[in-house]
Parts: structure tokens; C-alpha cells; sequence
């Protein structure tokens, strides 16, 4: 079995336990939940009053919608300026000099969201708790119902790397470009049109593939796959380790594609990105070519 290339961007949670009290780390909920609604679309919503149920001891929580992403954006989870980031992770203890491990209930999206945003702003520090909350739940490891987040404001340096966060050009010119793949981390039933939920017309961007960000995780207890598993998933959608190509994930509004594209920084891959706003930009666009299948 092969080993990950970056195996720093992820943690154990045996590993955790054994740090929470070391000064330099920084632990963050950063769940959001995702409710339907009637006209077939999915409403964002704070988990705050979960994380004051239980999370882990001396953790904080990280709203994205409402902390992370650009209050003038169109769309929900628009990143923000590189200035209003490096003052929101900062004023919640995030800074040059610190650890950071970030976790999520249910879906890994909602933590490697915002592990992605730290890394297209450069900071390479942060990493994501392998198996999540309910892995840590499982192990009946310490909970705290307790309001024990003690980070004390620091300065970020937010200086973006251009690439890793695109807007519909960048896909639009991918999709002609032969060494460039773009790939959609949602269902493949939303992939193909089938799924009642949508984000404005069913299916897929023409010429995408589809990887759902899903398919990267164990069944069992929600770890990542190991770097072969890993590999085979992406070589099957013809992105192999190592290669040359850009590679552009996207989804409802570029939290699932974060799946997609951390776990080929995992892999070593350095040339990946995210559609920011994904189809919740692109599918109420009718200039902007889609079909059902992708």
C-alpha cells in the first residue's frame, strides 16, 4: 500500500487526542447543514446550536456561510476577499505560526471547504480529522457541552495563489483546453439529470465527468481512501497520479468539489482548483453549456 504525498493534510484521531492541549493547535467545527427545501434546491444552515451540544474539547466553530464567505456575493458561499478572510481566521485564532485541524459533522465537505480556502490563500498548516466528529464519537473520545474556546486573536497573512479558486471563464476555456479535465463531485444521479434537487437546470456542465467526492471516503467510517484507493478512483475518470493536467471540481457551489480537489493534494497533485460557485452560478446561466449526462 502506497502512502499519501502530503500525509500531513490529514490527522488520526488518536493523534488529536494526544495534542489538544499543545499551545500552537487550533481545532474548528465547521458543519453546516444543508436542509431541502420545496423548489428542489437545498437551504444553508448554521450547526452552531449542535457544536454547543457536544464537540470536541476546546474547539470553536466556523460558520461558512456566514464568517467565511463574501456578504456581497450572489451566491452563498462566494469566497471572499483575501483581505476579509485573513481578518475573519485571524480574529478566531488562526494564524501564521499555528496548527489547524479542522472537522465536520456528516459530510467532510463542510472542513475541507475551508481547509481549501486556507491553502489557496497559502497557508499549507492546516489539516483535516480523519473520520470526522462521528469517527471521535465512535471512539467515545472527550466531549465538551461547555463554551471552552480560548484562541486568542492572530494575524494571518491571507496572499492568494492564483488557480486553485475559478470563476465560469476558467471552465469554459478548460473545456477546450485537451490538458485540462473538469469533473463534478456531486451524484452521478445529479450528474445525469435524474435527482430531484438541481440548481436551476438538471445534469451536468458539457464535457465534465463526474467523481462524487463520496466515492473518496470508506463506507465504513467516513476516512479517506488510501493513496491506491484513491488513485484508482481518479485514474478511472483519467486523472492519474502525477499528471501533467489542470484539473477544475465543481458541484452545487464549491463545498463537495474541495473533496475532490484535497484529495489530490493528498496525492501530491499541485495543479487543481475549484469552480467557486459551481452550478448554482452556472446552471441559471442559459449562455453556459449543459446537458443532462454531463
Amino acid at each position: 500500500m502506497s502512502s499519501y504525498a502530503r500525509p500531513e493534510f490529514l490527522v488520526e484521531t488518536d493523534w488529536l487526542a494526544d495534542h489538544l492541549d499543545d499551545p500552537n493547535i487550533r481545532v474548528f467545527d465547521c458543519t453546516t447543514h444543508l436542509v431541502p427545501g420545496s423548489d428542489h434546491t437545498l437551504r444553508a444552515e448554521s450547526a452552531l446550536a449542535d457544536y454547543r451540544a457536544g464537540h470536541i474539547p476546546g474547539a470553536g466553530y466556523l460558520d461558512l456561510q456566514a464568517e467565511l464567505s463574501d456578504p456581497a456575493g450572489t451566491f452563498r458561499f462566494t469566497t471572499p476577499r483575501a483581505e476579509d478572510f485573513a481578518a475573519a481566521v485571524g480574529a478566531r485564532g488562526i494564524g501564521d505560526d499555528s496548527r489547524v485541524v479542522l472537522y465536520s459533522t456528516g459530510a467532510v465537505s463542510w472542513a475541507t471547504r475551508v481547509w481549501w480556502m486556507l491553502y489557496a490563500f497559502g497557508f499549507e498548516n492546516a489539516a483535516i480529522l480523519n473520520g470526522g466528529w462521528q469517527k471521535w464519537q465512535a471512539e467515545a473520545r472527550a466531549v465538551s457541552e461547555e463554551d471552552d474556546c480560548r484562541y486568542a486573536p492572530a494575524s494571518f497573512s491571507a496572499q492568494a495563489r492564483p488557480g486553485l479558486i475559478v470563476d465560469s471563464g476558467a471552465v469554459l476555456a478548460a473545456l477546450d483546453d485537451r490538458d485540462a479535465v473538469v469533473v463534478n463531485a456531486l451524484a452521478r444521479d445529479q450528474h445525469e439529470g435524474t435527482s430531484e434537487r438541481h440548481y436551476g437546470r438538471p445534469g451536468g456542465i458539457t464535457g465534465s465527468v463526474c467523481l462524487p467526492a463520496l466515492d473518496l471516503l470508506n463506507d465504513g467510517d467516513g476516512r479517506f481512501l488510501d493513496a491506491d484507493g484513491l488513485g484508482q478512483k481518479f485514474a478511472q475518470i483519467g486523472i492519474s497520479v502525477g499528471m501533467e493536467e489542470k484539473v477544475l471540481a465543481y458541484c452545487g457551489g464549491g463545498v463537495a468539489a474541495t473533496v475532490d480537489t484535497f484529495a489530490l493534494a493528498l496525492l501530491g497533485h499541485d495543479n487543481a482548483g475549484i469552480y467557486d460557485n459551481s452550478l448554482s452560478e452556472w446552471a441559471k446561466n442559459h449562455d453556459l453549456p449543459m446537458r443532462e449526462g454531463g
